[in-house]
């Protein structure tokens, strides 16, 4: 956005490290498969795990390739498009173990030839943990082809036990199996874990009154308003800085039991705002609760308002309208607003939001300089305001798609959504968890008829994580049967936290912040059914991650449809704090995975030294492989290569916000076999998906005469739709040249967007 003009970003050719000792192929199993006419898979298998694996390759002898690859459950994979029948590729890798790197032979491959692979094989169930033993069943989708499974942790080989009939599991194994057929190469690896006879573990008896620790505010009726005013102006002023608490390590939490407070919270960085009543009206801020252009260096704008949030409270504004002046990453939820809702600075200067969920704004909610903004499950007295893309669903009182003019696109209910979980206090002064119910096609607030639909777990089943916990105090909670309850700090992880437990609760406030040192996964999150993460910040470190939030395997058959994962408010950092890098954000493989409210981030400004083309390295923001995956308000930025890519069937996405990134050096960095890779990429196989709301800019100011072909590459076929498109040159650095695919004007020069109503 122009809220970066200024910041000096380093820019440098992207450059691999080459060379190192011969490999023996003993060390791995690799793979090329042919996905389609015009793409292959290569695919690697360290036996020892590998913080990294490059691949090189050659098209017909040219134009050699240097990528880093993904890491899909101990298989490095990368895709190669754009291929033909009769191409040719030269292959080669480089790849770490145990701290040396190593260069395997050079391989070839012809597309077409039939030299192809076995696909991979499909656990059902997929792993997890479970109470009791489990019947296994493997797949594969390859006519004629053999599975071959291993269940000591060895990596099979064409001479292991054969698959005949399902697996009895007893007890926790780790399930590993490869497809095989004569005349085609082996499968990639693929890793199923079952653990068995935790499911039903009783966590210790935590505290039903815990001590949320230091950074937790706590607020009571019989407190003074004056006492509660300092404290919440004390925390304000030391972090509402864009210079100096942007990128801080200050977190904290400003918590209100049920009754009526007058006061008025200026909400700074790493602050969540939240009522402890168990339904809105529970407790009532008799003033404001404000985020506004607040200091003189955002020269009146907003745009840089990140990582703070509102919760679960009713306010009376002190002037008729509350004021939410926020960019990303700073959600409003569950908020009874008696008023208006001003959505702008008071400066009328830029602001780059945004996001409303499960809100009633009995007055007009105002959006004026908002450049997009998305609105779910709520009620709206009225609506003005519209810039690019102003996306509702499932909201009474929102105007009717006029896309582009104004830029309005209204679903009259949204399809599946569940409300966050959150804290409260019941009638005996316990604390416990709610955890809504799961809707469909839902309008409204969920607690517009009295109380939210649900379920509660009491305190004593969470472990709460302040500052000080490890990973493996955090993994032992875990494993012990906890759910967890993360209190505002910064929390570096020397070992992947892993969440096997169906339906277990991951929930933060105040802006936790998991940084994964070490070049480890932070989370991994097991095949299961009910798992609910929200309120997290993942922050790179600064060794490569291969991903820093996986959900579910790869692969896997099962649907969860009754019962989803769902991720809310949570959030992806690379760069900026440190110089992080990972090499895919979060890689969701769950099916029926409801994304509600992310924001992935590669930093285009941040402290000295953790921002540039080669500092914070950062490939995709977000994978989908899972089938029936719904994203509800989905933020992605900056990434260098495809910014999403959707791999599974019938995915749905309601509103998407996206600039490219701003620091390619030169076009030949930045090339995916047309100019640049588009922001927002639909797998050449899928047959079915949707989308609604979708605005992509660039702002090429490295180099501005960077362009990108399209923003958006999706398969011409009548079950891809696409809604309400938009495409914007910011103060005209770089151009795109197409919205979707080869459709689409070129982005005109100032800041007017080039419009798309529907495609095909």
């Amino acid at each position: 956005m122009p809220r970066r003009l200024g910041v000096l970003l380093l820019a440098a050719l992207l450059s691999l490290l080459l060379g190192g000792v011969a490999s023996a192929e003993t060390d791995y199993t690799q793979s090329i498969t042919q996905l389609d006419a015009g793409r292959a898979q290569i695919s690697f298998t360290p036996v020892t795990p590998a913080a990294y694996v490059d691949v090189h390759y050659l098209v017909n002898g040219t134009g050699q390739q240097n990528v880093r690859m993904t890491n899909n459950s101990g298989t490095w994979q990368h895709t190669v498009s754009s291929l033909s029948s009769g191409t040719t590729l030269e292959y080669w890798f480089t790849y770490e173990k145990n701290g040396p790197q190593y260069d395997s032979p050079h391989y070839t491959y012809t597309q077409g030839s039939g030299t192809t692979s076995v696909a991979a094989p499909v656990f059902s169930p997929g792993g997890g943990t479970f109470a009791t033993a489990q019947t296994v069943t493997l797949s594969v989708a390859t006519a004629g082809a053999q599975i071959r499974y291993t269940v000591d942790g060895s990596t099979p080989t064409a001479s292991s036990p054969l698959y005949s009939a399902p697996l009895s599991i007893a007890k926790t194994t780790t399930v590993k199996a490869i497809g095989v057929k004569s005349g085609l190469a082996d499968s990639a690896v693929v890793t199923a874990t079952y653990t068995i006879g935790l499911a039903s573990a009783t966590c210790p008896a935590q505290p039903d009154v815990p001590n949320f620790g230091s950074n937790v505010r706590i607020f009571d009726p019989s407190m003074s308003s004056a006492s509660i005013q300092s404290q919440l102006d004390a925390d304000f002023n030391a972090l509402k800085d864009t210079q100096t608490a942007q990128f801080s390590n200050g977190r904290v939490a400003h918590l209100f039991k049920p009754g009526t407070y007058s006061v008025h919270d200026n909400v700074g960085y790493y602050t969540s705002v939240a009522g402890l009543g168990q339904n809105p009206g529970d407790v009532t801020i008799n003033g404001d609760v404000t985020v506004d252009a607040f200091n003189a260096s955002d020269a009146g704008n907003a745009t840089q308002n990140f990582w703070r949030s509102a919760e679960n409270l009713a306010i009376n504004p002190s002037s008729g309208s509350d004021r939410w002046a926020v960019a990303q990453a700073a959600p409003f939820r569950r908020i009874d607003v008696r008023g208006g809702l001003q959505l702008y600075p008071a400066s009328y200067g830029w602001a780059s939001g945004g996001y409303v969920a499960d809100t009633r704004v009995s007055g007009q909610a105002a959006s004026v300089s908002q450049q997009q903004w998305y609105t779910r499950d709520s009620s709206l007295g009225s609506w003005s305001g519209g810039v690019w893309n102003m996306v509702f669903s499932g909201t009474t009182g929102a105007p009717p798609t006029t896309f582009p003019n104004p830029p309005e696109t209204t679903l009259a209910t949204t399809p599946v959504s569940r409300d966050v979980p959150y804290l409260y206090l019941d009638g005996s002064g316990k604390y416990r968890v709610f955890l809504p119910s799961l809707r469909t096609n839902a309008s409204g607030p969920s607690w517009a008829n009295g109380s939210t639909p649900g379920t509660s777990l009491p305190m004593s089943q969470f472990y709460v994580v302040k500052p000080g916990d490890t990973a493996a105090s955090i993994n032992n909670a875990l494993a012990s049967g906890c759910d967890l309850f993360f209190t505002p700090g910064v929390y570096h992880l020397n070992q992947t936290l892993n969440v096997t437990r169906a339906n277990t609760v991951v929930l933060g406030i105040g802006y936790p912040t998991l940084v994964p040192d070490n070049g480890v996964d932070a989370m991994h999150v097991s095949d299961v059914d009910g798992v609910r993460l929200k309120g997290l910040l993942f922050d790179a470190g600064t060794v490569n991650s291969a991903a820093l939030l996986t959900v579910g395997t790869q692969g896997s058959g099962t649907s969860h449809a009754g019962n989803p994962v769902s991720i809310q408010d949570v959030f992806f950092r690379i760069g900026g704090q440190l110089a992080g890098k990972a090499t895919t954000s979060l890689v969701v493989n769950s099916n029926d995975t409801i994304i509600d409210h992310i924001w992935a981030w590669r930093a285009d400004h941040g402290n000295a030294g953790t921002v540039g083309w080669t500092v914070n390295t950062a490939d995709t923001g977000l994978l989908v492989n899972g089938a029936n995956v719904i994203a509800t308000g989905l933020f992605v930025e900056h990434y260098q290569k495809y910014e999403v890519v959707w791999n599974g069937q019938n995915g749905r996405t309601i509103f998407f916000q996206n600039e490219m990134p701003y620091d390619v050096p030169n076009q030949a960095s930045w090339n995916s076999g047309v100019n640049g890779y588009a922001a927002y990429k639909v797998a050449p196989g899928v047959t079915s998906h949707e989308a609604w709301g979708l605005g992509s800019y660039c702002f090429f100011n490295t180099n501005p005469s960077v362009n990108a072909y399209h923003a958006f590459e999706v398969p011409n076929t009548a079950g891809v739709r696409f809604h309400s498109l938009a495409t914007v040159s910011l103060n005209y650095q770089g151009t795109i040249t197409h919205i979707i695919n080869d459709t689409g004007a070129v982005t005109p020069s100032g800041t007017t967007p080039s419009n798309l109503v529907s495609y095909p």
